[in-house]
């Protein structure tokens, strides 16, 4: 067996986790990667040592249902990393990249003591064809490599230029790696970060760490923060489990959003929390001065009621199976909510929320909801929102791509693939394939939740991916 894996992230570094515990027939594995980062991807790559890694280790670990694996790894190096606040090892993503190269290495030396050939391409997938029974890649440099199963990782977008900044002075469109970036930023401009996610707050925090001494504002359309990780404390979900989402759909032939509402009700109740109150302060967050629920969250980090540490983690942990037997009408209305469940989802870690307000109370940092248009003007720009307009010397684009998208350097290789009737684009983003022989792995994948880039998430559709390949359907 030939498999081909596009991309070498986090994705591929799941699926060789996941064959080298489970594939027992010999083969070979290939896989192409442009970058000189193997098994890091864009986000887990050298970097600044303040772009640090923005979940507590149990929602790290790349092997399927093994959330102590990361931690295992990490063991003695994370003393070095604890957050007070949180009470966890909050690394470096350099850091992180490094355990995600030694589980890639690691399982790829288990695999070739299994007998399996293993090697890496340092060259992009331009096309893909199917010639007869098995596929045809062709790398950009022209060359040919056959395989029986094709599995694209080629991980997510990147920011889109809203407002047709490229190529102005002062303006950057991608701030990865910041070490790079920030570089270029003058000590005492005046800075615009487009965002107001975990990116941007990536930006902030490093420009803080520099000594940054300029006016830095942050401007998205809805000027939502992310929420603030709160110290864990030890409930494990009873109600809000695949279990029992499994049986609401076996009981009832369908898996409803009324259904899943039922069993967080169940679970708060359980717990001794309100659920209206829950659900009141997460309807709150699109409208809450952006700041005031900042130090709000921030002094919560230690409120011992689980519901949004319960939200956080069933997110990824059961929601992409939850989202797959939602009907459309019930992921039309959880999509009303994007901003708000991406907030919930993706928090950030306390040790950032305290920088973020620091900078805040000092009046250096300031938070807009409402950006209209941004131009270049003058050697600088321009900025128009809700609040009347602003000047700044650098603006960087931290807005994250939309879900599902199609990153630019995968682009030719997707229309490959369209056109010759081997995927299709799913209505609300992503590919899909129309050929068993084909896989597609992490933000990539059509038809998941709009909640696509947890690790966890990743690592149980590698681990089905690698299922379809080595005992595929007899029916396909």
């Amino acid at each position: 067996m030939d498999i081909a894996i596009v991309g070498a992230g986090a994705a591929a570094v799941g699926l060789l986790d996941t064959l080298a515990a489970t594939a027992d027939r010999p083969g070979t594995i290939t896989v192409f990667e442009p970058s000189p980062h193997l098994w890091r991807g864009r986000p887990y790559g050298p970097d600044l040592d303040t772009v640090l890694v923005n979940s507590p280790p149990a929602l790290m670990s790349i092997r399927h249902a093994d959330f102590g694996h990361y931690a295992a790894w990490l063991g003695p190096r994370g003393t070095a990393h604890l957050d007070e606040r949180l009470g966890q090892p909050l690394v470096p993503r350099a850091l992180y990249g490094a355990y995600l190269a030694h589980t890639a290495e690691t399982a790829s030396a288990a695999l070739r003591a299994n007998g399996w050939q293993v090697r890496t391409v340092a060259g992009r997938v331009t096309g893909a064809t199917r010639p007869g029974a098995r596929w045809s890649l062709r790398t950009e440099d022209g060359r040919t490599h056959e395989a029986d199963h094709v599995a694209l990782c080629v991980g997510g977008g990147t920011p889109q230029d809203h407002y047709g900044l490229d190529g102005a002075p002062g303006y950057v469109n991608d701030p990865y790696p910041l070490a790079d970036t920030l570089e270029r930023v003058p000590h005492g401009s005046g800075v615009t970060v487009i965002g107001t996610g975990l990116t941007a707050v990536d930006v902030v925090v490093s420009l803080a760490a520099r000594g940054h001494a300029g006016p830095i504002t942050l401007l998205s359309r809805s000027g939502v923060l992310p929420h603030v990780w709160q110290r864990p404390v030890g409930h494990r979900p009873r109600q809000m489990t695949v279990e029992r989402v499994a049986a609401l759909h076996r009981d009832h032939g369908a898996v409803t959003l009324d259904g899943l509402v039922g069993l967080l009700r169940a679970e708060l109740a359980e717990a001794g929390e309100d659920f209206d109150d829950l659900i009141a302060d997460l309807l709150a967050t699109g409208t809450e001065d952006p700041v005031r629920r900042l130090r709000k969250q921030l002094a919560a980090v230690d409120d011992p009621r689980p519901g949004r540490r319960l939200l956080q983690e069933t997110a990824h942990s059961v929601g992409p199976y939850a989202w797959r037997l939602l009907s459309e009408p019930d992921r039309t209305r959880l999509l009303r909510h994007f901003r708000t469940a991406t907030s919930v989802a993706s928090p950030m870690v306390p040790v950032n929320a305290a920088t973020l307000l620091r900078l805040a109370d000092a009046g250096q940092l300031t938070v807009v909801a409402g950006v209209h248009k941004i131009e270049a003007s003058d050697g600088g720009f321009r900025v128009h929102g809700n609040h009347g307009e602003h000047a700044s010397d650098t603006v960087v684009n931290a807005v994250n791509p939309p879900p599902q998208a199609i990153p630019r350097a995968a682009g030719p290789l997707v229309t490959a693939l369209l056109a010759d009737g081997s995927a299709k684009l799913h209505p609300a983003g992503g590919l899909v394939p129309a050929d068993p022989r084909l896989h597609v792995v992490g933000d990539l994948a059509g038809g998941g939740s709009f909640i696509t880039s947890s690790i966890p998430g990743m690592a149980a559709r590698a681990a089905r991916a690698v299922h379809a390949i080595v005992a595929p359907d007899p029916g396909q």
